[in-house]
């Protein structure tokens, strides 16, 4: 087999990915036409969580099935008066119904694969080896859920009174954080508290989850073995599977608590020489731990668009804004270093669009739509980083969403229609504005730190707080200060999507996993109403999105950005950044300003109110074109 046969075998398992997607999606059409014989699964479901159907439960479940979020359900079932340890067992109850459901998915596309005879043997048993070892992380994640989000965390928690900078001295005081390169403390943690007596101790997961993990190891070896009976007559790089799959073993073998993270670098040293388009990932991110930074327990096959031309226009336009903002601030030799080590590594980016084909243990709580890794920087200063991008699936999973009361209530249907129309029938346009807006977020979170900048500004834990705001507004800078003109017929749409964006980040005041995100929307709505894009009387919200508008948000972000740029360069601690916007008075942050925050209130209490109700006034045959 050569390139141009895998690429048209590949093809064929994203077509099979995509014509799936849409079937799972039908389940949303069911219920637009209240069709609830076609909802079969549903019930099911409902039956499993021994709950009541009604539209608004029905409405959160598929959300939970197709778009793995469960924010919706965790509304509804507050709504039903349940307590937080109801709704924790429920929260575990509806993970095990998804898990089995999308693994059978999964079972069935290498079925397709194997009976239709796609890709090579090696490959075929890449995705082979994927599912197994996916398995066994899926199991995995129950214990992790339950013993470091809704055990350790919430135990911290109480123990210091909720106040988070105390949480996080008190971690480092006692040395319970991991430590990384040169024994400096790590941005994050491959360990696990464990409680003995009154005090904790840090534990590698091999000791942490003995069982679980063992387990892992074990289809991971399996896994390799497999994989040293067979070549890859395609793209020669076999060892660099089978080095990659045995760095994994080793890393989740260590039992030695500050070895980890270098094992772990080891691992991302070994992923970054893989460079075909059948991706493996792999535990790198780490949102869902608020404290200690715990890597989730990711594993997947992202599979590139063999339609997909490599465009270095993006990158361009990124570095171009980063050395305009930069020679705005004054520099030093220390400022200098830190912006030298981010263009590097902007310069050694791989990236992959495409769309997810396996996904196991924490994406069935949500998949992400682009993602730049490795976090560890001193990796990406040798190696740079891959940033993948699935446009083909947010646009598809956009234009199958419900249209929803509380939409129409917020924005007006005049927004709406436009935005609506613009969806379902300006493909490339789309695919553009998601180039500036998620594409440019992945690069912004390249710029302005080194190796050692996370862990120094997040001595108060609210680093990531920050970090999502300068990242997607790195993408937006890249869009304000570009000069070729080749994307300002975007114009409208760019801050329409922002519109769009920091309003419904509101909706995640409540979900800790994914606080980055709500502040982020927090300091865009400052932007926003500073320009009076936004202005809020009488319960009623106002958007002029216009030229006017479009300047003044302009010079809004150019000013903030470059004092973000600065805070980055001088290492503050993010928490400063952050209370110039919002502060947390109780257990949520909110903005200083009192009219945004009494929208911010606003929102999310119609939010809890009516935001699984379906909107019946417009229809998605009002956009599609025959």
């Amino acid at each position: 087999m050569n390139e141009e046969k895998i690429l048209k075998d590949i093809s064929k398992i994203y077509e099979y990915l995509e014509n799936d997607k849409n079937e799972i999606n039908k389940l949303i059409t069911s219920l637009e036409n209240k069709d609830f014989d076609n909802l079969g699964i549903i019930k099911d479901f409902a039956k499993e969580l021994e709950l009541e159907l009604n539209d608004n439960l029905y409405l959160a479940l598929i959300t939970r099935l197709v778009n793995l979020r469960d924010d919706s359900l965790v509304q509804v079932l507050k709504k039903l008066e349940k307590n937080e340890e109801e709704i924790i067992d429920l929260q575990e109850k509806a993970y095990q119904f998804v898990r089995v459901f999308h693994e059978n998915k999964h079972k069935k596309l290498i079925e397709f694969i194997k009976e239709n005879n796609l890709l090579t043997p090696f490959y075929q048993a890449v995705f082979e080896g994927v599912y197994n070892v996916g398995l066994q992380m899926s199991k995995w994640q129950t214990s992790w859920t339950s013993h470091i989000i809704n055990g350790l965390n919430k135990e911290l928690l109480s123990k210091f009174d909720g106040n988070e900078e105390k949480v996080m001295k008190y971690l480092e005081d006692e040395n319970l954080l991991d430590l990384g390169h040169g024994g400096e403390i790590a941005d994050r943690c491959y360990s696990a508290l464990v409680k003995e007596g009154d005090k904790y101790k840090s534990k590698a997961y091999i000791q942490a989850f003995k069982k679980e993990t063992t387990a892992v190891v074990d289809a991971l070896e399996e896994f390799a073995d497999n994989l040293i009976e067979l070549e890859d007559e395609v793209y020669n790089q076999k060892w660099e599977y089978v080095l990659y799959i045995q760095s994994l073993i080793k890393a989740f073998s260590e039992d030695k608590v500050n070895e980890l993270v270098s094992k772990w670098a080891d691992v991302d040293r070994t992923w970054m020489k893989m460079t075909t388009p059948i991706q493996i990932g792999h535990p790198l991110e780490y949102y869902e731990d608020h404290f200690r930074k715990a890597v989730a327990l990711e594993w997947d096959i992202r599979l590139t668009n063999p339609k997909f031309a490599k465009n270095e226009k993006r990158v361009n336009k990124i570095k171009s804004s980063f050395e305009k903002i930069y020679s705005d601030i004054e520099s030093n030799e220390e400022f200098d270093a830190i912006y030298n080590f981010s263009y590097k590594s902007l310069d050694k980016v791989q990236l992959y669009l495409g769309r997810p084909a396996l996904y196991f243990g924490a994406e069935f709580q949500g998949l992400f739509s682009a993602q730049v890794v490795p976090n560890d920087e001193i990796v990406s200063k040798e190696e740079g980083k891959k940033i993948f991008a699935f446009s083909d699936e947010i646009l598809q999973i956009s234009r199958a969403k419900p249209f929803l009361k509380l939409s129409r209530e917020i924005f007006g249907q005049d927004l709406l229609t436009k935005d609506r129309t613009f969806l379902f029938n300006e493909t490339a346009n789309w695919h553009q504005v998601y180039d500036i807006s998620t594409i440019g977020h992945e690069f912004g979170h390249i710029l302005w730190c080194d190796d050692e900048t996370e862990a120094v500004m997040n001595k108060s834990g609210n680093f990531k707080n920050i970090e999502e705001f300068k990242a997607t507004t790195g993408g937006l800078i890249s869009y304000f200060l570009d000069e070729t003109g080749e994307e300002t017929h975007l114009k409208e749409q760019v801050i329409t999507d922002l519109v769009k964006r920091s309003v419904g980040l509101i909706a995640w005041m409540e979900v800790d996993e994914v606080q980055p995100y709500y502040c982020e929307g927090l300091i865009h709505l400052n932007a926003l109403f500073e320009t009076k894009t936004l202005v809020w009387e009488n319960n009623k919200l106002d958007i002029s999105i216009n030229d006017e508008q479009y300047e003044l948000l302009k010079a809004w972000y150019i000013k903030h950005y470059t004092k973000l740029a600065s805070h980055y360069l001088n290492k503050k601690d993010a928490t400063i950044y952050l209370n110039d916007y919002a502060t947390k008075k109780e257990k949520y942050f909110m903005p200083n300003d009192e009219n945004i925050k009494s929208f911010v209130k606003y929102y999310f209490k119609r939010y809890q109110e009516i935001g699984q109700e379906l909107d019946t006034e417009d229809k998605k045959s009002n956009y599609i074109k025959n």
